[in-house]
């Protein structure tokens, strides 16, 4: 299998949307095949309920790429999907089962997002949580420009308490089978640097690229190196 006949799918975490992989995608070239997902943010269950339906669309290989959040949905996506080789989480979350967003974003010290968010009730039950848009900037993209951090405040999507705080609930994490490589800044004020690195260590991960002064938006801020993480990892299940 060569890298041109898989599909890169990216998926989005919370308070961002899918524009925040455009650098990424320019860079990634028209070798790759690449989708962006739009990320409900609305349970886990329901939001890797999508992603299947969205893999299944493609019709072909995927490779999965998350963002943040995005790593709950597709650790439960792909989780006994044939059609999926292998994983790549951009500061992102890879749950065990029974875990939580919120969950292991506390497991060590270093979170100030809790701080930062403003939450309002939505219709269908439960709450919605956004980041402040004055506190934007500092916590989630503070390696990016003024205005561009003001345009990420604005377009954010905003996620329900329920999908922060929904435990994994397949007993088989897609990273416990399947290639992961991880990609992670350690200035993310979001999730610990020292949680992404428990994680990768966990996973077993193949590839793991630490960016130092990165912050939790490095799609946006690092597309760079997040896209070289993309081709190896691409390369590497090509190979498989």
């Amino acid at each position: 299998m060569s890298d041109q006949q898989l599909t890169v799918v990216l998926v989005h975490g919370a308070f961002a949307e899918s524009a925040s992989w455009n650098g990424v995608i320019e860079r990634l070239g028209p070798a790759y095949s690449v989708v962006a997902a739009a990320n409900p943010l609305r349970s886990v269950a329901g939001d890797a309920a999508y992603l299947r339906d969205v893999v299944r669309g493609i019709g072909g290989p995927v490779l999965l790429v998350a963002h943040s959040y995005g790593g709950m949905v597709i650790t439960e996506a792909a989780a006994g999907d044939p059609t999926v080789r292998g994983l790549v989480y951009v500061n992102a979350f890879a749950p065990q089962t029974g875990e939580s967003a919120l969950a292991l974003s506390g497991k060590f010290p270093g979170s100030t997002l809790a701080d930062t968010l403003v939450s309002y009730p939505v219709s269908t039950g439960g709450n919605e949580v956004a980041i402040g848009q004055d506190a934007y900037h500092a916590q989630f993209a503070a390696d990016v420009s003024d205005d561009q951090a003001a345009l990420m405040a604005r377009t954010q999507r905003p996620a329900t308490e329920q999908a922060l705080g929904e435990a994994l609930a397949t007993d088989t994490p897609a990273w416990q089978s399947l290639p992961s490589w991880f990609v992670l800044g350690d200035a993310d004020r979001n999730i610990p640097v020292a949680v992404h690195r428990f994680m990768a260590e966990r996973a077993g991960a193949r590839g793991v690229r630490e960016i130092a002064g990165a912050s939790h938006a490095m799609a946006v801020s690092r597309p760079g190196e997040v896209a070289e993480s993309i081709i190896e990892a691409a390369r590497g299940v090509g190979a498989a």
